[in-house]
């Protein structure tokens, strides 16, 4: 016959695994690594679950490394393959998605930080700069996002046509421009502010006003139109 205590014991440790503690006190109070055994949702032998979460974890420098690996490197793991490494590669996909959903059309643009939260979770541990323009119409509302230039880790090249002929096609009113800095540094460079004047020259040639440019960063993001550079209506 099975003691009492023994269903206790057996108790307490299914009520403190991550399922379980999902279920009673919501994800906030997850760590990092239970959430990610969840996806998991087994181990490797002799290795539980959540400790493939933490071992993954320092193996790619936290969440933003580990949102940011390829499924062929996280295959590679011992524990995951193919099929778990697309389960977690899913997930982080997901939220990806759903921070660029923030801005989908017909959304209005009140300022800049809008526009600066969906670069920096569409970006977030990437190693390149990504260059994004938000198209609006005359009412501020959201048009279109289109990623126009993918450069290194310290530049993004774009040229004034890949912003403003999407603009143009679309029929645009104004744009806001952003691209993200990996260093975590927004300060923007000497090559940000000639962007920015060409930019704002060009779409003033072409009738398409630009709102901003924003540089983001990994906590803070810089706006050009916050600095009265010119104004964001």
């Amino acid at each position: 016959m099975q003691r009492m205590d023994d269903v206790e014991v057996g108790q307490r440790a299914v009520r403190h695994g991550p399922r379980e503690r999902m279920l009673q006190l919501g994800e906030p109070r997850l760590s990092d690594a239970e959430c990610v055994a969840l996806i998991l949702r087994t181990g490797a032998p002799g290795e539980p679950a959540e400790q493939v979460a933490q071992r993954l974890l320092r193996r790619f420098g936290g969440l933003p490394g580990l949102a940011v690996a390829s499924l062929r490197e996280l295959a590679a793991e011992r524990g995951l393959g193919p099929a778990r490494a697309a389960a977690l590669g899913a997930a982080f996909g997901l939220a990806r998605r759903l921070g660029e959903a923030a801005l989908r059309p017909g959304t209005v643009v009140r300022h800049g930080g809008d526009v600066a939260r969906v670069v920096r979770d569409s970006a977030r541990g990437t190693r390149r700069e990504s260059f994004f323009a938000v198209l609006l119409d005359a009412r501020h509302r959201v048009l279109a996002v289109h990623v126009v230039s993918t450069g290194s880790i310290d530049a993004a090249p774009v040229h004034p046509r890949e912003v403003f002929s999407p603009a143009i096609r679309d029929g645009a009113a104004a744009v806001v421009v952003a691209h993200n800095h990996p260093s975590g540094d927004p300060a923007p460079s000497a090559e940000d502010r000639l962007v920015t004047d060409r930019l704002r020259d060009v779409g003033r040639l072409v009738g398409i006003e630009l709102f901003d440019h924003l540089v983001v960063g990994a906590e803070r993001y810089y706006s050009f139109a916050d600095e009265a550079f010119f104004p964001f209506p």
